[in-house]
């Protein structure tokens, strides 16, 4: 295996590497934000509760105040996602512009070493072909 070969396998494993972070990020998000339309959820059942029980009406507000804050948490937290997230699109793009370079590093490197083959090859045909002529 060449050093190229090398580059590039080392490269698509980084890409790979990056977009098993990136999918993981995004379960992350999936997640919390499924957790923030439950409290949503719970927030309006609950309020609907202690519009109709006078009891439940009287906690109602220390109900409220707490699902305030622990939105308040949740969202800090999707906060912090989004900028992790962010920060990980950035890192695979990178990683694929790397994986690019090399990937036509390789090919430019290929194409130089077929075309001084076609090169050297001519200059064999060429060679016999002046032979022969000097024959006749």
């Amino acid at each position: 295996m060449s050093w190229s070969e090398s580059l590039i396998k080392l490269a698509t494993y980084e890409v790979e590497s990056r977009q098993q972070q990136l999918a993981e990020i995004a379960r992350r998000l999936a997640h919390a934000e499924m957790r923030l339309a439950l409290l949503q959820a719970e927030g309006e059942a609950e309020a609907t509760r202690a519009t109709q029980d006078a009891q439940a009406g009287w906690y109602h507000a220390g109900y409220a105040e707490g699902l305030r804050i622990r939105k308040a948490a949740l969202k800090a937290e999707i906060d912090v996602i989004l900028a992790e997230e962010r920060g990980a699109r950035d890192g695979l793009a990178q990683a694929f512009e790397e994986q690019k370079k090399y990937e036509q590093v390789a090919e430019s490197m290929r194409l130089a070493a077929l075309k001084e083959a076609n090169r050297r090859e001519n200059a064999e045909f060429d060679e016999v072909g002046m032979r022969a002529a000097r024959r006749r």
